[in-house]
């Protein structure tokens, strides 16, 4: 066994590493950005390299540093976490060529995976189903158009080169496929600095399942049950379980043995997932991903199991100790991801900013991995994950329950979270009934109102800063006492929940930055006539790419940003001559 492992991440999965590492009696170092220095992954490990300022491209991303600090510490091993160089292949060699372990699966692994036109080729070779796809990279908006004639709308532009929902777009029609194409290829350079994509029938009616595969060195190869993620939004997953409801024994089975197919056929080590889509008693697969998935809690609470102890042991040469495939399923287990984002009206937005209050709930079934605690700060640089809430249970039911409650007890207070959104899936009568599919979420749940306690806020600007101030109902707003009174309170509403009303006087013609980021996209321009709700920048934030519309009628009158400025939050991006009421 190691002695000292360095993680080379942070946030919850830092957190979560740390504490498995310390189970085996292993020490730890935290690699940190220099507004990280104070984070609670800092805190936990044994000891912490800086890795200096910058976008995480500087630090985090910068690999070579990454390993410099595992040498200069005594470190054996890296543990990459998910996210950031975790599916790095060029990064994973490096490791190797340095003589350190690399916690995951052999570089080339991640490569053949890692790039999913040829991780589809490789299923076809293993037997393992596809849905309609582009035999290689497209390099043009007219290749979707082309592959949309001969098999049909609506299709997907996907990043060849990533996961987890970025450089992703949907294709509707022809008309869209010039601006979808663009948008993927946009985003999945910014995320994974490779621009290549390739486009896929996109399945409607389709629930996302994903299997739980593990490999050792001693020629072992297994799958540890199955998942559900269907609830998602922006292709990010909201709520997940285990193991996946309403399945056959027969699909279940299939989908395993096809999962480690799969592996074998790539020499796999350490655990990893295999997605697949399912329509029916039908499944497809959707990529693998090399690495510890954010919602292995639910599988490690189903089975009994630590799947990140079993991380380290494996890459330390160990057997896994996990005799056979499909282990038995001892209970049912539910996660909601808690993400700094407003739900209002379904926007999702990132919410960036202190925690001066995290009050998590704990109990029979009930576990919280986080990665903050009160008095952390959210940075607006990296993603929005605050912590996991998961609940257990003999049944579905009991699991369900169990969530529902204990999220009306986890208090987040100082930046908006997705903790009402959580609430009014657990509780839909579809979700319930197990009729959600990929599309659910963003066609048939209404976030208008999450949640009756909301509260309408004024918006006010004083002394150079903007406010948010509760408006209570049957008083008065008094903006400028409430702000003297108490300006720590601005963007809170009761239990830090996101206030679904933005009240307030009538929009200026300012159209301004509703959070800090970088500006990608600028459709503004000077004497353009506009509609109110049309797209007039795109700015990136918390690794989310985010419209920002036009307020009302009118035409533009200046544009003050270009693409590549980075902003503060209600920075003013243009302004517009509104029309007369």
């Amino acid at each position: 066994m190691f002695s000292k492992i360095l993680i080379a991440n942070r946030g919850e999965i830092a957190v979560r590493v740390i504490r498995a590492a310390r189970a085996l009696g292993v020490a730890t170092v935290a690699v940190h950005s220099t507004p990280d220095v104070g984070a609670k992954h800092v805190r936990d490990a044994d000891e912490a390299v800086d890795l200096g300022g910058g976008p995480a491209t500087e630090n985090y991303l910068d690999g070579a540093a990454v390993i410099a600090a595992a040498l200069a510490t005594g470190a054996e091993a890296i543990h990459p976490g998910y996210g950031f160089l975790s599916e790095n292949a060029a990064f994973a060699r490096s490791v190797e060529d340095a003589g350190l372990v690399f916690i995951g699966p052999p570089s080339t692994a991640i490569a053949a995976m890692g790039e999913k036109v040829a991780a589809r080729a490789l299923a076809v070779s293993a037997g393992v189903p596809l849905a309609p796809g582009s035999a290689g990279p497209i390099i043009d908006a007219d290749a979707v158009i082309a592959f949309g004639a001969e098999h049909g709308y609506p299709l997907l532009v996907k990043a060849s080169h990533g996961g987890g929902g970025r450089g992703m777009r949907e294709v509707e029609n022809a008309d869209s496929a010039a601006e979808a194409f663009a948008g993927a290829v946009r985003e999945a350079t910014a995320a994974f600095g490779n621009g290549e994509v390739y486009v896929e029938r996109y399945l409607t009616a389709a629930r996302h399942v994903e299997v739980q595969v593990f490999a050792d060195t001693h020629g072992k190869v297994l799958y540890l049950g199955d998942r559900d993620c269907s609830v998602q939004r922006r292709h990010q997953k909201l709520i997940e379980e285990a193991p996946a409801p309403g399945l056959s024994d027969r699909l279940r089975a299939d989908m395993g043995e096809a999962a480690t197919r799969l592996a074998r056929q790539v020499c796999y080590v350490g655990a990893g997932t295999v997605e697949f889509m399912v329509e029916g008693d039908k499944y497809y697969f959707l990529e693998m991903n090399t690495r510890i998935q954010v919602e292995h809690p639910v599988t490690e609470e189903s089975l009994g199991l630590d799947l990140v102890v079993e991380q380290i042991r494996v890459a330390a040469g160990e057997p896994l100790s996990i005799a056979h495939s499909a282990p038995p399923v001892t209970a049912v287990s539910m996660e909601a991801r808690i993400n700094a984002e407003d739900v209002a009206d379904g926007l999702f937005l990132p919410s960036p900013g202190l925690i001066t209050l995290l009050d998590a709930p704990a109990g029979d079934g009930i576990r919280w991995d986080a990665g903050y605690e009160s008095g952390d700060e959210v940075q607006p640089y990296y993603d929005s994950l605050v912590g996991k809430l998961i609940a257990t249970g003999p049944d579905r039911e009991t699991a369900r329950t169990r969530l529902v409650a204990a999220l009306d007890r986890l208090v987040i207070d100082g930046v908006s979270t997705t903790i009402p959104a959580a609430r009014i899936v657990l509780t839909h009568p579809d979700f319930v009934a197990v009729e959600q599919t990929t599309l659910w979420l963003e066609q048939k749940v209404d976030f208008a109102a999450p949640e009756e306690e909301e509260l309408a806020r004024e918006e006010v600007i004083v002394g150079g800063r903007y406010y948010l101030i509760p408006r209570f109902p049957d008083a008065p707003v008094t903006g400028g006492a409430a702000v003297a009174e108490a300006p720590d309170a601005e963007m809170r509403s009761p239990r830090g929940r996101a206030a679904s009303t933005r009240a307030g006087a009538a929009s200026d013609g300012s159209v301004r930055s509703p959070m800090q980021g970088t500006i990608i996209q600028v459709d503004a321009v000077v004497g353009q006539r506009v509609s109110k709700g049309d797209k007039l920048f795109m700015l990136e934030a918390m690794k989310m790419e985010n419209p920002v519309t036009a307020p009302g009628d009118g035409v533009v009158d200046s544009v003050g940003v270009a693409v590549g400025d980075s902003v503060p939050s209600k920075t003013v991006l243009a302004t517009l001559i509104l029309d007369a009421a």
